[in-house]
């Protein structure tokens, strides 16, 4: 009998590589903003740092795992590689996940791998990794859209909040960035500064373009599929990521423009509030679609790490509000949605662990 179930057992394990789409970079992005989280949250809890390290650490990894994976994708399967993102809309909004995971772990090298890897070595890599991810979000924001255009068959009466994938990318780079400003040389300061303003304008603009469309077609058309609920977390992306955004911006502007900074910490706060008051309004209508959607018996798909990067994009933008009005308030909402944040990461996790395990992610196709 051990004969017998030992190749089946073996081929389990075995991953088509064809079907290593771009999306899998939400996985990456979903741990690592765990692990930056619990760097930006204001409040002192022992092992907070330990744990975020940790995290980081497992991010980095599936970052190194995930493109080296994409990498086999690219050279042995072009077909599959070229139809996700030329042929295939659904497949293509994907592409703004990728230098969003570059960011991000960059980010948290900076913030929390110092102690593991040396304070030099962890800025040279986010700054590697930053550099690759805004060019790569760069490239994306406004690729992603001339394919729209010009390629791409769409139904706006059928858009959903994958639809901002793409041009969400650059307000990751404009929030990350400023945490390098004290350690460039000081005639490129006010290039990042001014360079991150300008990445959090073209994103921000970008997303308020697209989202009455996106709304529009949730309301006429609904979800395709099931499946797809938990993209309805996809809009407090640009929300909480705009609001950390302004807030990192208004810590730099006080070392590069003095004479700017209490007008950007006046900015950063008055739009963190409302974007973040925004976001808890579009929460509210996740989470109930969601619970519903669960109750319908909802399967596990990859789209269930949509309930991670988003909302720790909330905690980041609360924490940054915290950090600068000083109202409690703020910090028992960091609180509170990183508690949200950890359950929906230890879900995805788990059930991403067990359907690769299993094989029914990224399993070899079975013959009828």
């Amino acid at each position: 009998m051990a004969t017998v179930t030992a190749p089946r057992t073996l081929a389990a394990y075995r991953l088509d590589l064809s079907r290593l789409g771009p999306n899998w970079y939400a996985a990456v992005m979903g741990t690592a903003i765990v692990a930056n989280g619990a760097a930006a949250l204001p409040v002192a809890v022992p092992g907070l740092i330990g744990f975020g390290e940790a995290v980081w650490a497992l991010s980095a990894l599936a970052l190194l795992a995930l493109v080296a994976g994409r990498l086999v994708h690219f050279t042995r399967h072009r077909e599959a590689a070229r139809e996700q993102l030329l042929d295939n809309p659904a497949t293509a909004f994907f592409y703004g996940c990728p230098p969003m995971a570059l960011l991000a772990v960059g980010y948290g090298t900076e913030v929390l791998g110092a102690r593991l890897i040396g304070s030099q070595a962890a800025l040279t890599a986010d700054l590697v990794l930053w550099t690759l991810g805004t060019v790569y979000a760069v490239v994306v924001a406004f690729g992603i859209p001339y394919l729209m255009i010009t390629r791409h068959r769409l139904d706006p009466l059928a858009a959903n909040p994958t639809w901002l994938l793409p041009v969400v990318a650059p307000m990751v780079s404009a929030a990350l960035g400023p945490v390098l400003v004290p350690h460039l040389p000081e005639g490129l300061r006010p290039a990042m500064l001014y360079g991150c303003y300008a990445l959090f304008g073209a994103s921000l603009l970008a997303t308020l373009v697209l989202l009455p469309v996106v709304f529009a077609g949730l309301v006429h058309s609904k979800l395709p599929a099931l499946v797809l609920t938990p993209s309805l977390f996809l809009v407090l992306g640009p929300l909480g990521q705009s609001a950390t955004a302004v807030n990192q911006l208004a810590d730099a502007a006080r070392e590069v423009a003095p004479e700017l900074a209490a007008a950007a910490v006046g900015f950063a706060v008055l739009y963190g509030v409302s974007a973040i008051g925004f976001a808890m309004l579009w929460l509210a209508v996740a989470l109930a679609a969601n619970l519903r959607a669960l109750r319908a018996e909802m399967p596990f798909a990859m789209t269930w790490w949509a309930f991670t990067f988003p909302v720790g994009t909330l905690v980041t933008g609360a924490a940054g509000l915290a950090r600068h009005t000083g109202f409690a308030g703020f910090t028992g909402l960091a609180v509170a949605l990183y508690l949200l944040l950890l359950a929906a990461w230890s879900v995805a996790s788990v059930r991403t662990l067990a359907g690769l395990r299993s094989g029914r992610l990224l399993g070899p196709a079975r013959s009828a």
